[in-house]
């Protein structure tokens, strides 16, 4: 279980992004934060990241690694699709 409120998250998960976001720009893609829900973060991949057969490896071994050694080990990351961003719910 994770030790931190999903608002106690927020700052630190922006700060993560903001990390990865440069190799992510390196071959066309972005990434948007969306929120933190029950210790998911919950983001968009943009760009050239959108359909890319390596999205997944992207937020697993980029965005979901780079959480996981800087915040918590139990952090996970979910991507939405894009229209999908008030849905959260629901997903």
């Amino acid at each position: 279980m994770i030790p931190f409120t999903d608002e106690e998250l927020l700052e630190p998960v922006r700060r993560v992004i903001d990390k990865v976001r440069p190799s992510l720009a390196l071959d066309g893609g972005d990434i948007d934060f969306i929120t933190v829900k029950n210790g998911s973060v919950y983001v968009q991949l943009k760009g050239a990241c959108i359909g890319c057969a390596s999205s997944g490896s992207t937020l697993k071994y980029g965005v979901e690694r780079q959480l996981r050694m800087d915040i918590h080990p139990e952090i996970t990351v979910v991507n939405v699709p894009m229209g999908m961003e008030h849905d959260i719910d629901n997903l």
